[in-house]
């Protein structure tokens, strides 16, 4: 049975760093490649960090019935929304994508595996706002608002909710958590 590997966790903890690793240590999964209309940020690509689209782009999927999930965030720069479409399970799986997404996906497919990624709010903090500076326009205020968002978003009791969560902590090193990842990818 093809497994979905869903990378979940909050803003800077490592997701897209190990995703990227990920891929290329295990050329046979597929990635999952969300959706957004979101603006591009510098040094993404359409189709490979996200498929960027547009509001009525997201209406056509909607109506045809391809959308599994999506989230709406009302940013300082505006909405944007998140979303998955539907895909057929045929090889084993890698997404990013945050718990309310993971519970869609248990929804539609079976061998949903989550894999939580964290690290200490510090690191994380630091991360975020040094991401943020290589910005065009940094604002540190959506920062804050993803930080505080975030802790709700994953709070105790909402990790809870999903008994099979592997964590792995990416303020380990990298090498650590490929090791992490390793152990449960190869749990086959």
């Amino acid at each position: 049975m093809s497994r979905i590997f869903c990378l979940v966790g909050k803003s800077c903890s490592g997701k897209d760093t190990l995703y990227a690793r990920i891929l290329e240590r295990c050329p046979e999964l597929v990635p999952v490649i969300l959706h957004t209309t979101r603006p591009r940020r510098p040094g993404e690509v359409d189709g490979q960090t996200y498929h960027f689209v547009t509001q009525e782009q997201l209406r056509r999927y909607e109506e045809l019935g391809q959308v599994i999930e999506k989230r709406e965030y009302h940013t300082n720069q505006g909405l944007w929304t998140y979303f998955t479409l539907r895909f057929s399970l045929d090889t084993d799986r890698l997404m990013i994508t945050t718990l309310d997404g993971a519970r869609a996906l248990m929804d539609c497919y079976d061998g949903v595996q989550l894999v939580y990624l964290h690290v200490d709010d510090r690191t994380r903090l630091l991360r975020y706002i040094q991401r943020e500076s290589c910005q065009e326009r940094p604002d540190y205020t959506e920062v804050c608002r993803r930080f505080v968002a975030d802790q709700a978003d994953f709070a105790q009791e909402r990790l809870d909710q999903f008994p099979n969560l592997y964590p792995i902590d990416t303020g380990a090193g990298i090498e650590q958590c490929l090791a992490q990842w390793d152990t449960l990818y190869r749990q086959g």
